[in-house]
């Protein structure tokens, strides 16, 4: 089962967005956030935090441990988003257009290992024994 989290109109460019999203995709995600935290750009600690969204994303629609599955990063895009358009003073009376640009983030979270749906109550079951059993 993937997970799916979106971060919408982020004040940044799609191209230095995509510098970081690119690094990232199809790595593990333990991986990932790794290098993500020793990228030296602005849009890493955003992407970063997107990351880890998506794994509790993952977290909460399948009610298992993301250590247990071997989460990768199977889908990592990004979309340009609205563009602010405003004047820059220019000589001889002119005006230039200045764009400030934005963008959308889209990071899908899977595991390697195939989640069984149907013994998901089984396995919590399990956890929840041997939780039990150790305290």
């Amino acid at each position: 089962m993937q997970a799916v989290a979106k971060l919408s109109k982020c004040p940044s460019s799609p191209r230095k967005m995509r510098l970081v999203v690119d690094q990232i995709r199809g790595k593990g995600v333990d991986e990932a956030l790794n290098m993500l935290k020793y990228i030296r750009r602005e849009t890493s600690g955003k992407i970063e935090k997107l990351v880890l969204s998506a794994i509790s994303n993952w977290e909460q629609k399948n009610d298992l441990r993301p250590e247990d599955y071997d989460l990768f990063i199977k889908e990592a895009f990004v979309d340009g988003g609205t563009m602010l358009k405003r004047l820059r003073p220019a000589p001889h009376g002119r005006a230039h257009r200045i764009r400030k640009r934005s963008n959308h983030v889209t990071i899908v979270v899977d595991s390697k290992v195939p989640v069984d749906m149907g013994n998901k109550t089984e396995a919590v079951e399990a956890e929840d024994q041997i939780e039990e059993t150790e305290e």
